[in-house]
């Protein structure tokens, strides 16, 4: 059995070794071409990225590159790379396959620590996947940003309309300083809300406002009363300060509606008027219609008094009332002293000369 054991020599074991000497040297040459420049870039650095750190990137289809120079850049500004608590490969990997943007996010925190804002990898991360340009962000806080309000993309809307107390308009146009707020940059409003937050504030400044004639005198007025309403809260951002940049006089709104109100009256009136007159013309033509009515009724009344008339006749009805009776004994004892006053008067009395007693004859004697 012993006999039957093959056993190499020394010549074949040399073969063998140097065989698989080759195929590692080979092997060692092709990771080195390929990722030993990356490596070699982050070793020189101190960007602590390993070979299979490397190998693992063109397995996942992660470009080196980026990490690599995404470390180096972290390492030369002082920032924790370590792989306990800082910005470790690993996290760069996580964060990249996430759909991040890793040098964004590394551009962020390097910003931040310049510029004396808290800022870490976790957080930074975390407002990238947000959807947030947290390269800006960070940007906006230290040199803050002048937002139009209105925006002047739309040109129909260049100035926000407000109306005073007294009815006149006032076209205003603001500039709104704004400093980013990281605390509510994530789930906090955008730009949208500020700019109309702020429009509302102006209107409502203006709106309490007795006259035009005092904002035009003291426009700061405006910012300050936007300003106490707290129009950033929630939102991503912190006003640093609202400026008016043009005010201009509109039309009078309220001399306006006063117009149109009396037009509306003056109509109503009109309305009302045309229904009693309509009204008035209906009754009127009633009132005829009663009359006539009643002339036809008067002519039949007296034309039947003929005929009652002669019935009356006919049956000897017609008889003296009382009330005749009393009328004709007063003018029977009306007349009686008049008839013996005539009677007491002399025939010749008043007939001087043998003349006559009628003074009209005396003169007609006279005149001839």
């Amino acid at each position: 059995m012993m006999a039957n054991i093959w056993i190499p020599g020394a010549l074949q074991l040399l073969l063998g070794a140097a065989l698989i000497a080759s195929l590692v040297v080979v092997l060692l040459i092709v990771v080195f071409a390929k990722w030993g420049t990356y490596w070699l870039q982050a070793y020189m650095s101190g960007a602590d990225v390993s070979m299979k750190s490397l190998i693992v990137m063109s397995f996942l289809r992660i470009e080196q590159r980026l990490i690599v120079t995404a470390k180096v850049m972290g390492r030369q500004a002082g920032l924790r790379i370590d792989r306990e608590d800082g910005m470790s490969t690993a996290r760069l990997l996580a964060h990249h396959l996430a759909g991040g943007d890793v040098m964004k996010v590394v551009c962020a925190i390097i910003a931040a620590q310049r510029a004396g804002i808290v800022l870490d990898f976790d957080r930074a991360a975390a407002i990238d996947l947000a959807g947030r340009d947290v390269l800006l962000a960070v940007q906006t806080s230290v040199s803050p940003k002048v937002i139009s309000c209105p925006r002047q993309d739309d040109e129909s809307t260049n100035s926000l309309s407000a109306v005073a107390k007294n009815g006149v308009e006032l076209l205003v146009s603001a500039r709104v300083t704004v400093r980013t707020n990281l605390d509510q940059l994530i789930g906090g409003a955008t730009e949208e809300t500020i700019i109309a937050r702020v429009g509302q504030g102006i209107v409502s400044a203006i709106g309490s406002a007795n006259s035009h004639m005092d904002v035009l005198e003291m426009p700061s007025q405006i910012s300050k009363g936007a300003m106490a309403r707290g129009l950033d809260s929630n939102t991503a951002f912190s006003i640093v300060s609202i400026d008016i940049a043009d005010i201009d006089v509109g039309e009078n709104i309220g001399a306006r509606l006063q117009k149109d109100q009396a037009n509306a009256d003056t109509r109503i009136a009109r309305a009302q008027a045309e229904v009693r007159r309509a009204n008035a013309v209906a009754e009127k033509q009633q009132m005829l219609a009663k009359v006539k009515e009643a002339q036809a009724e008067l002519v039949l009344a007296e034309a039947e008094v003929p005929a009652a008339l002669a019935d009356a006749f006919r049956a000897g009805q017609l008889r003296a009332t009382s009330m005749d009776r009393t009328q004709g004994k007063r003018r029977h004892e009306i007349k009686q002293p008049m008839t013996l006053e005539r009677r007491s008067i002399p025939q010749g009395a008043g007939d001087d000369n043998g003349s006559s007693a009628n003074p009209f004859q005396r003169v007609r004697d006279e005149n001839e």
